[in-house]
């Protein structure tokens, strides 16, 4: 396996080994660690407690994990790492002045205890499909521990890291920001050697302002790699990433090619098709092209997989454990899945939403074979003042690609003038199924899509 030694930043979280306060009680990271040690498995849900596991009492806008400390431990909790002295019932109880801090902390002290690659996924859309695929393909040839669903930001991102065994040779982190500073922090935490960013679009403009703040919160990943000489990958075939990254001292850059041209430090590969999967090709080391038939649709979802094989590449995957990896992988938990349902064809992909994921969903939809194309939208959150030019300006596209039947769901949607459109708008996801459930759906093809608070797949759950 290639191992790129990278002058990994010094720990810039506060030095662990001062964590005290006046309280000479107070437990410092060091000491937390040779615990963590023995009771290596760590919680901060005290209703799902492992057996001799580390509980993390932390603090929410509604609740306080302190409260629930003697509880944790009486259901099988080894400790609990708690900041509030009131709750300090016995020697289980480790006093530490901030827990979520604490879990940062240790997290990172455990980080520094691996030599390894650790490639940091971050970006506006297909995050989540992106670090599935590149697990997939990387775990195919070597030891990975890689992020979980989408525990992705400030809690996930420790709790990922602090699951890594040893022995793990590739670590790969989903990385999440809705507002600026996020993604620095992680990086701070995780302090990744590798990292790419899979698109920039308009996600959570309610924190960001513009696109141009998108920007500069997702650029702070090659900030980081910029400052601390880390290597990232740059899709070429995206806008802005390669000016983006241009101060990162490695960059291996992969694009789209219609044929093969074998540019130097480029790699290549080829899109065979998009419906109703996506197809690619790409060189192996012997020469012959090798030809990948996943189980994803949609030219969006090709960027996803052309960049599981370039790090596949990268890494040394033998050209097999590339195709064999990507054509096994099957999308679930909503995104990307292909469903066939009283004779429809539905692409779900209801797990989130935003402008630039929508449009080339719509696109998807409009070039499928079909009788009709039904497009089911749920609105699309946290765009600020934008949200209903945005919506609006969805709502034209749609019109553009003479989608057959608009159903609208939510209350973004309803400020737009849907009816001049011929849509059809819905308050929640449940009127939504109402008339589904009442239609004759034989050789339609339904996109059904929305931000994660409409749940749109309990229409046709």
């Amino acid at each position: 396996m290639r191992k790129d030694k990278f002058s990994v930043e010094e720990n810039t979280l506060d030095d662990p080994t001062t964590f005290t306060t006046k309280n000479d009680a107070m437990t410092t990271i060091p000491a937390l660690y040779s615990i963590y040690q023995e009771h290596p498995v760590v919680s901060t849900d005290s209703r799902q407690l492992p057996s001799g596991c580390l509980f993390f009492a932390l603090k929410g806008a509604n609740f306080d994990g302190n409260k629930f400390a003697a509880q944790a431990l009486e259901n099988g909790a080894a400790y609990a790492v708690i900041d509030n002295p009131e709750y300090q019932t016995n020697k289980r109880c480790l006093l530490v002045p901030d827990v979520l801090k604490a879990l940062q902390d240790l997290a990172n002290y455990h980080r520094h205890q691996f030599d390894i690659p650790v490639i940091a996924i971050g970006g506006s859309n297909g995050k989540t499909t992106t670090k599935e695929l590149v697990s997939s393909v990387l775990s195919a040839h070597h030891p990975c521990h890689f992020t979980k669903g989408n525990f992705n930001n400030h809690i996930g991102v420790p709790l990922t890291l602090l699951s890594m065994p040893i022995g793990t040779e590739v670590a790969i982190l989903e990385m999440g920001t809705n507002q600026p500073g996020d993604i620095e922090e992680l990086c701070r935490i995780a302090q990744p050697t590798h990292g790419l960013l899979t698109n920039i679009g308009k996600e959570h403009l309610e924190g960001f302002g513009s696109l141009e703040g998108v920007k500069k919160a997702e650029g702070e990943l090659f900030d980081y790699l910029s400052r601390n000489h880390g290597c990232a990958f740059v899709n070429l075939s995206e806008l802005y990433l390669e000016d983006m990254s241009d101060k990162v001292p490695m960059r291996v850059g992969y694009a789209r090619v219609e044929a093969f041209h074998t540019m130097p430090g480029i790699i290549e590969v080829q899109m065979l098709a998009d419906m109703p999967f996506v197809q690619a090709a790409f060189l192996s080391d012997e020469g012959p092209k090798v030809e990948v038939t996943t189980q994803l649709f949609g030219a969006h979802n090709f960027q996803n997989v052309m960049t599981a094989i370039a790090l596949g590449i990268y890494f040394k995957v033998p050209a097999d454990k590339i195709k064999a990896a990507l054509e096994g992988y099957a999308p679930r938990n909503n995104r990307s899945q292909l469903i066939q349902q009283d004779g429809a064809t539905i692409l779900l992909d209801a797990y989130n939403a935003n402008p630039s994921s929508m449009r080339p969903a719509l696109q998807s939809l409009s070039a499928m074979p079909a009788t009709r194309h039904i497009a089911i939208l749920g609105d699309m959150l946290e765009l600020g003042d934008d949200s209903q030019m945005e919506h609006e300006d969805l709502l034209r596209y749609a019109a553009e690609l003479k989608i057959d039947q608009l159903i609208l769901v939510g209350k973004e949607f309803e400020k737009t003038p849907y009816s001049n459109f011929g849509a059809l708008h819905f308050a929640d996801n449940l009127a939504a199924k109402a008339w589904y459930q009442a239609q004759d759906l034989q050789d339609a093809a339904i996109l059904i899509k929305g931000s994660r608070g409409i749940r749109l797949e309990v229409v046709i759950g």
